[in-house]
Parts: structure tokens; sequence; C-alpha cells
């Protein structure tokens, strides 16, 4: 029994400490409607998003026009405005447009699936004078204008806090460290992938098949079973090149890495095929020759079919 009055009384000062804390603290109720995702690039690590905000408060000091921030926006272009008063409150919509950086996880791209998160802060009140509370009941996502080769899986809106390390040259003692209140807007997107896959790797398995054309020439028709797999191999490194040039640059192996170093591989196995085969030939064994060159062929094939079923089925 007294073990458990001590549980309480510890639970009751901390929750009293806590709103001790925040009691000058006003609350701002604050949603938003998210109009459209578009203009993604992969490459300079950016998109850009178009969304309502609403702030809904009672202290008149609050000017969200000239005090607002999103940290994590590369740039943010002036807001259309819209003010009402409301049942003594104020009641503050803002239109904005913001081009927003990104770090994207591209390691299964194109069946990537990303996260992207808006956060908004007040830059004059910290969390000790403004509180923000997200209106989760009336924020949503355009189904119809949102997003387009994407899927919206999750949409979340919520309220937390960030804590800074530095007081911005406040003199004040102990203001080393300030934190301010966030709303942050939370979304979950997966790609339509299968169209985009066709049209990227098309190329890079037309190249392999030019390769794999050269053992339908005899083992010793040395043109042909060596000119097709370079020809091949030159064209894989091509397509490589083209959608490294889409993505972002990256110290991990991605699955464009991984596909295109099978099919590298791939060529390069065939070339092996040819150059063995070729080989027992000039020593006289064409049987072995051709009984070589009919195994290694079905090897190469259902090995390379086999490593891409198996990572493209894994991402």
């Amino acid at each position: 029994m007294k073990r458990l009055s001590i549980i309480l009384f510890c639970l009751l000062t901390f929750f009293s400490l806590g709103a001790q804390k925040h009691e000058g603290a006003d609350t701002v109720k604050v949603g938003a409607y998210i109009i459209s995702v578009h203009d993604i690039n992969f490459h300079d690590k950016e998109y850009t998003i178009r969304f309502w905000l609403w702030f809904l408060y009672n202290n008149p000091d609050f000017d969200f026009l000239n005090q607002l921030d999103i940290p994590n926006a590369k740039e943010i272009d002036p807001p259309v405005i819209v003010q009402d008063t409301v049942g003594g409150k104020t009641w503050v919509q803002l239109k904005m447009k913001c081009t927003m950086k990104e770090n994207w996880i591209v390691h299964n791209f194109p069946f990537d699936r990303q996260h992207l998160r808006v956060r908004v802060e007040n830059i004059v009140y910290d969390k000790n004078k403004l509180i923000f509370l997200a209106d989760r009941r009336h924020s949503m996502f355009d189904d119809i204008e949102g997003m387009d080769g994407w899927h919206v899986k999750d949409f979340v809106v919520s309220s937390d806090t960030t804590r800074y390390g530095t007081g911005f040259g406040d003199p004040r003692p102990k203001h080393d460290s300030q934190t301010f209140s966030t709303f942050k807007i939370d979304l979950n997107i997966e790609r339509d992938a299968w169209g985009l896959f066709m049209k990227i790797f098309i190329g890079m398995y037309i190249a392999f098949l030019i390769a794999l054309i050269s053992f339908v020439n005899a083992p010793w028709e040395l043109e042909p079973r060596f000119g097709l797999p370079v020809g091949g191999l030159f064209a894989a490194v091509g397509n490589k090149y083209i959608i490294d040039s889409l993505l972002p640059e990256s110290p991990e192996f991605s699955l464009v890495d991984t596909l295109h170093s099978i099919t590298f591989f791939g060529i390069l196995s065939i070339l092996a095929v040819s150059a063995i085969s070729m080989k027992l030939y000039n020593d006289g064994k064409k049987e072995a020759c051709l009984r070589a060159d009919k195994i290694g062929a079905r090897i190469v094939t259902v090995t390379f079919v086999v490593l891409n079923l198996y990572y493209i089925i894994s991402a």
C-alpha cells in the first residue's frame, strides 16, 4: 500500500510539473489539406507540394503570415491568405506552395517507397508561449489531384516539439537552447512501378538478348559470336548511364546497379562460353565444343532469368 502511494505521488508530481511548464502557452489548432505533390525530382533531391494550412487561436500577437517557418523547405512562395474571426477566435487560412528538400531512398528504384514530411513552426514563440494542436479530423489529402504515378499509403498530421541546441544569441541565463512546437504532415507513398520499370529496363534486356542471339551461330563463326555480345555490352552500359542520370548519387548498391551488374556478367559469361567452345574446336574436339556451347548457353540463360526474378520480387 505504501509503495502504491509513492508511485501515485510521483505520477501526480510529474504531470503537475508538465502542466506548470506549459501553463503560459497558448494552444493553436492547426490542420492541412494537401492539394497536390508534384515535380518529384530524384536527381536534385526535391519535390513541390501545394496545400492549405489553417490556424485557429486566441492570442492576437500571433501573426502566422510573417512568423511561419517550414524548416525543411528549399523555397516557400508567398502564400495566399484568408483571415476571419469565428466565435471570438482568429481563423487564418494560408494557401502554400513549397519546394521541399528530400533525401530519397532509391535502393529499390523503381519499386521504391518514400516518406515525405513537412514541418511547420512559429519562428517567434517557443513551446512555452505556443503549442500546436493537430486538427486530425479535418486534415486530409486530395485523392483526385494528389499525386500521379504514386499511391498514398498513409497520411497523418501530428504535433511534436523540435529542440535546437542553441539559444540563437539570447544572453539570458538558461537560454542555451530553445524548443519549438512543431506541426508535422507525414505521407508514406508507393510508386506504380511496372510501367516505369519496363520503360527504363527494356534497353538493358534487349542488350542481353542481342548478346544471347550469338548462340544461334556455330561456335567457330568468330565474328557474330564475339561481335554481338560486345555490341550488347555497350548498349547495356549506355542504358545504365541514362538511368543513373535520373537518380541522386548514393553509396548504396541499388536494384538498378544489381540488375545491370547481372547483365554485364551475363554478357561476359556469353563471351567466356564462346571462347571455351572456340578453344575446343581449335583443338579438334568438335563434339565437346558443341556440347560445351549448348550447356553454357542454357546455364547463362537460366541463371540470368532466375537472378532477375529473385531481385525484382525481393524489391
